[in-house]
């Protein structure tokens, strides 16, 4: 039913065009040309306004012609870098789409919405009943979640949502995702020539060395993780450090041990400073909150059927990383993600296997079949 080599033609096709995060114009541009030639009703909001960007979400809503219960797909139109310039390699010997080594694929998150728009021409092409659905497009999820969180969610009235942003073969069903807190600290010690007079300074690196040793980082337990991502400061070798930026996160299913492990690191930073007399400023902010979804839930059970429609054994997880997911949920629309095919996200290493966007698009029928 899914037409292999236009699918491919559509992944292929978005990710050639650029769209780093708050840089989606154009490739939205594409999209709502698309959708509106699917018989879509197309807004585009303000979040790109709020967020400083060129665009905003694309929202869409297709009206149905049978009762049943409201959808919304989800998929994410920006990119991480490098994703300037990207050229994407099919290689039929080994069944999948890459890049050519020089930059991202783009397969995170254009393979959610190459999948999306296959799965709505076959329900046209092939007059299958459907339900009304939404289609949300979003812009700035790489980094923050922007889009989502501006979204304009008076235009969704959704029962479910399902975001196709999940790395991995189709089957997989995230239920659960953690809380994250962003954490910036800036040390200030005190300059002096580290050559002449090294005892009259107070070397900023060396209170955040003294603070990292301390502190309990990477894996914590089993729901918690916590980082130390970028190290920024230094003018010259010759003079003691004066002042470094720091940015940090730490994770948590449970909000509680979230609570606890970003109290952790920043008393263990205040500790360092004061021990060698600097001055630090620390700012944290809850990124996003976890959400959880039963495993018994309806939502999860309409997506049992399709995969046991599909041959596929699903599989009911839980992740470490955030997404629009968490946000949608957030705002009372109750939402999972969804496994598309993406391996080595983020890396220029990343592929899709192209059995997987076909049945990426495949999951797409099956979904709105069974709303």
């Amino acid at each position: 039913m899914v037409n292999k080599e236009r699918v491919i033609g559509e992944l292929v096709e978005l990710v050639k065009i650029d769209s780093l995060s708050s840089k989606e114009g154009a490739v939205a541009k594409v999209l709502v040309d698309k959708l509106k030639q699917l018989d879509f009703d197309v807004n585009v909001d303000d979040a790109g306004v709020k967020c400083g960007g060129e665009t905003g979400n694309i929202i869409a809503t297709l009206k149905g012609n049978r009762p049943g219960k409201t959808i919304l797909f989800s998929a994410h139109m920006d990119t991480v870098i490098p994703g300037e310039g990207i050229n994407p390699v099919i290689d039929e010997a080994k069944g999948i789409i890459k890049s050519d080594g020089t930059t991202i694929l783009g397969s995170d998150d254009k393979g959610g919405i190459a999948a999306v728009l296959e799965g709505i021409k076959i329900i046209k092409e092939n007059n299958i009943s459907h339900s009304d659905i939404q289609v949300v497009f979003s812009i700035w999820e790489e980094g923050g979640l922007l889009g989502a969180k501006h979204l304009d969610y008076s235009k969704i009235n959704a029962d479910y949502a399902f975001v196709l942003d999940g790395g991995g073969a189709p089957g997989k069903i995230i239920v659960e995702a953690p809380a994250q807190d962003s954490i910036k600290v800036k040390i200030k010690g005190k300059p002096a020539h580290a050559g002449v007079s090294p005892e009259e300074g107070i070397s900023a690196v060396m209170v955040a060395a003294r603070a990292i040793e301390k502190m309990k980082l990477l894996r914590i337990d089993k729901e918690t993780t916590a980082n130390i991502g970028t190290i920024k400061g230094g003018l010259a070798t010759n003079i003691v450090m004066p002042e470094l930026e720091i940015l940090a996160e730490a994770r948590s299913l449970d909000s509680s041990k979230l609570d606890i492990q970003t109290k952790h690191m920043v008393d263990t930073f205040k500790e360092a400073a004061a021990n060698f007399g600097a001055e630090v400023e620390i700012i944290t902010t809850r990124m996003y909150n976890p959400f959880s979804i039963d495993k018994n839930d309806e939502i999860v059970k309409v997506l049992e059927k399709v995969f046991a429609n599909m041959g596929i054994e699903p599989e009911v997880i839980s992740t470490g990383g955030g997404s629009d997911t968490n946000i949608l949920n957030a705002n009372g629309i109750k939402s999972v993600n969804l496994s598309v095919g993406m391996e080595k996200a983020h890396t220029l290493e990343e592929f899709i296997a192209i059995e997987d966007l076909v049945k990426s698009a495949e999951m797409i029928v099956e979904i709105i079949k069974q709303a």
